[in-house]
């Protein structure tokens, strides 16, 4: 397990489509908001919660489609399902890789990129706390919609309309737990159902993400 997800943060370090465009797509879209709404400090400063969470939505979207593409294409995946590592244990590190290339660059850079949005000073816990809890539902919610559409030509489509939709609650609490931080408010009910649901994806999502990629490999 550990030499296959040895395997897969090299690849994804060799290939360039985890760590640098992730973080870049995120630094250009926190970058390119102000222009778009202007400079006022107290504007940036009540949409940054909403902003950071987005752009980390989006820069983990972009990468998703290579999870088991590549495997699939050069037919390592068909080795690697007839390998005695359970099926869902690969998808786990896949997701873990996924996670450790993209999500948590995003963990990182977050609060830096939360100063240009004027984020309030009580509000950057929250989210790194926020996005270290939401961001592997992100990347295990990916893995699933990427073991769904493999094999399918044109499937980046595809695969985006099935995961957006399952990443909205994510999205909804972890953004709602920075706005009460900066606020002062209690976080617990948001931040608890934020917890549920990734711990809920990690458990269920791996044996349905298994179960798809034995179907297109059929």
């Amino acid at each position: 397990m550990i030499r296959l997800l040895l395997r897969d943060l090299t690849l994804a370090l060799r290939a360039g489509g985890g760590f640098g465009l992730g973080l870049g797509f995120f630094l250009i879209l926190v970058t390119l908001v102000p222009f778009g709404v202007g400079p006022n400090s107290e504007r940036l400063a009540a949409i940054a919660p909403g902003i950071l969470w987005v752009g980390a939505l989006l820069a983990c979207l972009l990468s998703l489609d290579r999870i088991f593409a590549l495997d699939y294409e050069d037919g390592s995946l068909d080795l690697l399902a007839t390998a005695p590592v359970p099926l869902e244990g690969l998808v786990a590190m896949k997701a873990l890789a996924h996670w450790i290339t993209t999500g948590l660059p995003l963990v990182i850079a977050a609060p830096f990129l939360g100063v240009l949005l004027h984020l309030d000073t009580d509000a950057y816990r929250w989210l790194i706390i926020t996005l270290l809890i939401g961001t592997p539902a992100l990347s295990i919610i990916g893995a699933f919609g990427a073991a769904i559409t493999v094999g399918l030509k044109r499937g980046g489509l595809l695969m985006s309309l099935l995961v957006l939709p399952l990443y909205i609650p994510t999205l909804i609490f972890g953004a709602e737990v920075v706005r009460r931080g900066a606020r002062g408010f209690e976080v617990t009910t948001p931040l608890l159902m934020q917890a549920g649901i990734t711990a809920g994806a990690i458990a269920m999502l791996p044996f349905a993400a298994a179960a798809a990629i034995r179907i297109a490999l059929r």
